[in-house]
């Protein structure tokens, strides 16, 4: 069973950039596909981005893409998300989680296809 500690979010201002961290435990964390997810108040849960852990595949979501990089530290266990061009829409809890499968069309995941969540992390983005 993987295990996912999010760390890095906070204030920040419209235009900003934060990075946040997914670090993993484990012993299989290495065949797992990580996601990072996020849901303001009142709205759907959304995937942002999506990384398999050997870096080799990545996708993004409309909302996110050429503002935010995912990219992952085999060695360290770590996915990090860089945030950039930060928006008062980016204003969620974001959390990353980890599922054995990979496609980048994201409406085919399932609440139930992600075996591992970590706690979560505030991201705020002010005007």
């Amino acid at each position: 069973q993987v295990r996912l500690t999010e760390s890095g979010g906070g204030l920040v201002q419209s235009g900003g950039s934060l990075t946040l961290s997914c670090r993993a435990s484990g012993r299989t964390y290495n065949t797992y596909t990580i996601a990072w997810l996020r849901q303001a108040p009142g709205k759907d849960r959304e995937i942002v981005a999506i990384i398999r852990w050997d870096g080799s595949r990545v996708a993004y979501s409309d909302s996110v893409k050429d503002r935010f990089t995912i990219s992952s530290d085999n060695a360290a266990k770590i996915v990090s998300l860089q945030m950039s061009s930060l928006k008062p829409q980016d204003t969620a809890i974001y959390r990353c989680a980890s599922t054995p499968k990979y496609t980048e069309d994201f409406s085919y995941y399932l609440t139930e296809d992600f075996n591992s969540w970590g706690q979560g992390t505030q991201v705020t983005v002010s005007s």
